[in-house]
Order: structure tokens, then sequence, then C-alpha cells
């Protein structure tokens, strides 16, 4: 199981995500794309991605606003598992 990290881990990591927020213990981050397939497109390339690494973000899809929330729910909290899916997705949204 992954380590959970400490508030000070989850706030360094913060700074380097500006665009996620914590909430309790998962970290968000809500994106608006040009329409609905450009969601649609990002969603499908962060599903792909979460599958490779067996970690998966809750997704929630309002025509072309994207909120991704990020927990370990096997730890009950943020690992670096959430971190690095969060470095991936920002990636991931800076391509579309």
């Amino acid at each position: 199981m992954a380590e959970l990290l400490t508030d000070q881990e989850i706030s360094d990591a913060l700074t380097k995500l500006p665009d996620w927020q914590r909430e309790g213990e998962s970290i968000v981050r809500t994106a608006e794309l040009a329409g609905f397939p450009q969601a649609m497109e990002v969603v499908n390339r962060v599903a792909e991605l979460a599958e490779s690494v067996n970690h998966h973000p809750d997704i929630d899809i309002r025509w072309r606003t994207v909120t991704f929330r990020l927990s370990t729910h096997s730890a009950g909290g943020l690992t670096v598992k959430d971190i690095s899916l969060a470095e991936q997705i920002d990636e991931t949204l800076g391509s579309v």
C-alpha cells in the first residue's frame, strides 16, 4: 500500500501544481475546455494514463468543464500516486 503524504509534503507538492487545490483528503482541479469534444479528448487521454498506472481519478464532465479529483482510496488519503497523476493530467490539459 502507498504511504500517505504529510500535510507539509502535500503543501509543497501543490506549490508545483498551482491549478490544484486540496479538499480534505483529495486534490481537485477543474478545467474549462474549448468545447465538449475537447473535454472528452482530455478525459479519454487521462483514462489511458490512469489505466496504465492503475490509479483512477474521479472525473466529473459538465459540457466543456471537467473536474478531476484524486485520492488514493486504498491508503485513505493523498500519496505520491496522486501527485504524479496530477502532473500528468496537467501535461495532458496543456496539450489539448
